[in-house]
């Protein structure tokens, strides 16, 4: 607990605000904390340990990458000051037991970015006021394991850690931050990390900090789930390769074996995010992984044309010991300014089916054209 009030009391100190004195230099302590798991329990929970009994089923809804808007390099926010951003998704994540996702950039109002901007470069800053935003919705844990949690340096990262503080949304991901996370739901212990693979991110190349963190949560914990950023970018790289991924002259990660890695070392689910675009899902030794699920709510500054607009919500029904029960793809494709909007044409499913079946044809679930994921 005196790491979290550490942690907590840099974040108001140095976070990226106009209020924020963008000069001064950070005590070595504030800058670099040693790892630590947030077993801080959730809102609506007064335990840190469950009862002796737990649901028979549990569900988890997972989502892509979240950038609501951008104020850098110039002001792209949607209508409404986001407010309508979640409408067709809200009750989807409100209404599991557990919602995740992966926040794409920096919640902060200020600061300054050491990022080249171009092409292929961009820098995401979110202003601090759309942090509400994700609650409502209904997160419970994101991911700052990415490329843009880092856009605005320490400065951008303590304040994306406070303004989550404050909705009480648990994250992980950052080399020396918070390491894992606990979530307690329905008498429930969740058990969340997150890998990326760049340099201030824990990461997922790393084998054995990955079980390191996965043995310290599956004592703590009853479920676990893994996030992951990671594989090339774009529509060319919608398949799962064998091997490892080069991008940009970057290693983007060996992803399937990461994942069975994870599955093998405990973890009950695995999703994954990075590639700006969906990839397969499957099931393996009766545990769910998602390799991509693409963009989800960014309605500015990334490409959301054909496929990379796709935008699901995947459901799944785990047992009480994690494993797979049944799932659902959920199909919303983004509009650009609006964010994820319902698709009657249903066509999210029908892509994720075609890569599950031509990329993990040895799941042991298959999903069919209306997104239904059932065990064979």
């Amino acid at each position: 607990m005196k790491s979290h009030f550490i942690l907590l009391v840099a974040g108001f100190l140095f976070a990226c605000s106009p209020s924020t004195d963008a000069g001064r230099k950070m005590p070595a302590s504030s800058v670099l904390q040693p790892l630590t798991t947030d077993t801080g329990v959730s809102k609506d929970e007064g335990i840190t340990m469950p009862p002796s009994s737990m649901p028979d089923t549990l569900t988890i809804a997972m989502t892509g990458d979240i950038m609501m808007g951008t104020t850098f390099p110039s002001v792209m926010l949607p209508a409404n000051d986001g407010k309508n951003l979640f409408r067709d998704v809200k009750d989807l994540l409100s209404g599991a037991d557990l919602a995740v996702g992966n926040l794409e950039g920096a919640l902060c109002d200020g600061g300054q970015t050491k990022k080249k901007v171009s092409n292929v470069s961009y820098a995401f800053r979110m202003p601090t006021r759309f942090a509400p935003l994700l609650k409502e919705a209904g997160y419970d844990f994101l991911s700052m394991a990415n490329n843009h949690a880092n856009d605005f340096g320490m400065e951008g990262i303590l304040s994306t850690e406070r303004c989550l503080e404050e909705q009480d949304i648990r994250f992980s991901g950052i080399a020396g931050r918070v390491r894992s996370a606990v979530v307690v739901r329905n008498g429930v212990r969740f058990g969340l990390c997150a890998f990326g693979h760049n340099g201030y991110t824990m990461q997922h190349n790393d084998l054995s900090l990955v079980k390191e963190v996965l043995d310290e949560l599956r004592q703590q914990s009853d479920i676990v789930v893994v996030s992951f950023h990671g594989g090339a970018e774009g529509q060319s790289y919608s398949h799962l390769p064998q091997g490892r991924e080069i991008f940009l002259n970057e290693d983007r990660g060996s992803l399937r074996a990461f994942a069975h890695f994870c599955i093998d070392n405990g973890a009950d689910v695995v999703y994954g995010h990075g590639p700006h675009v969906v990839r397969c899902a499957e099931v393996y030794q009766g545990r769910f992984i998602v390799y991509s699920l693409g963009n989800f709510c960014t309605p500015y500054g990334i490409s959301l044309k054909g496929i990379s607009g796709y935008a699901p919500v995947v459901t799944i029904q785990i047992a009480n010991d994690g494993r797979f029960l049944q799932g659902k793809i959920h199909s919303f494709i983004q509009q650009r300014g609006i964010g994820p909007r319902k698709d009657e044409a249903n066509a999210v499913p029908r892509q994720m089916k075609m890569l599950s079946d031509a990329d993990v044809p040895q799941s042991m679930a298959r999903i069919d054209s209306q997104g239904n994921i059932v065990l064979k």
